[in-house]
C-alpha cells in the first residue's frame, strides 16, 4: 500500500485517465519495456540498500575481532614456540 502513496490523491477515473494517456504517448509495444526497465531498476536499488544495510552491520563484527587480537597475544604465541 505505501508503494502507491504517490497516487493517494487520484481517483480511480482520474487513474484511468492517465493511464490511457501514458498508452497513448508511448504506444503498447513500448510500455512493457518501459515498465520492466523500471522493475529492474527498483530491484537493483533494493539490492543496493541491502548491501549496504549489510556492510554497516557487518563493520562491528569486524572492529570486535581486531580487539581480541592484542600485541600480548601475540608475544604469548612467540614464548610457546620451542627453541
Amino acid at each position: 500500500m505505501n508503494d502507491f502513496l504517490f497516487l493517494s490523491g487520484f481517483k480511480g477515473s482520474e487513474i484511468l485517465i492517465l493511464a490511457l494517456l501514458i498508452l497513448l504517448l508511448f504506444g503498447g509495444k513500448k510500455i512493457p519495456e518501459l515498465m520492466r526497465g523500471l522493475g529492474k531498476g527498483i530491484r537493483n536499488f533494493k539490492e543496493g540498500m541491502k548491501d549496504v544495510s549489510d556492510e554497516i552491520n557487518k563493520e562491528p563484527d569486524s572492529q570486535a575481532t581486531k580487539k581480541e587480537t592484542t600485541p600480548s597475544d601475540k608475544e604469548d604465541r612467540k614464548t610457546d614456540e620451542p627453541r
